[in-house]
């Protein structure tokens, strides 16, 4: 079941670096120190999709890698949308600090 537009709001005041883009996604840009941490960011992220068996869509420009989630079935940001985005956060924060 889809998340109100309020406890959209509500998580994301928890979750670092996301924001609602046209009221149906959860974005969030993660910029690198070089092209190939962002890439291996990537993998990190599509490996933890392929867990969730939930697949955001990646924009990668550069050094700068953009997720957008949302479920397309569930018609809107539901709880395995917020799960999954902590989850990156947490990649991030492991890629980001390595080597």
């Amino acid at each position: 079941m889809p998340f109100t537009p309020e406890e959209v709001e509500a998580h994301l005041e928890k979750l670092e670096g996301w924001e609602l883009e046209e009221g149906r996604w959860i974005i969030r840009k993660y910029t690198f120190s070089s092209f190939m941490k962002g890439i291996a960011f990537v993998d990190e992220v599509a490996a933890i999709s392929e867990a969730f068996n939930h697949h955001p869509f990646i924009t990668i420009d550069y050094k700068t890698v953009t997720l957008r989630l949302t479920s397309w079935e569930e018609g809107g940001i539901t709880a395995l949308d917020i799960k999954e985005a902590h989850q990156y956060n947490e990649a991030f924060e492991r890629e980001r600090t390595a080597g």
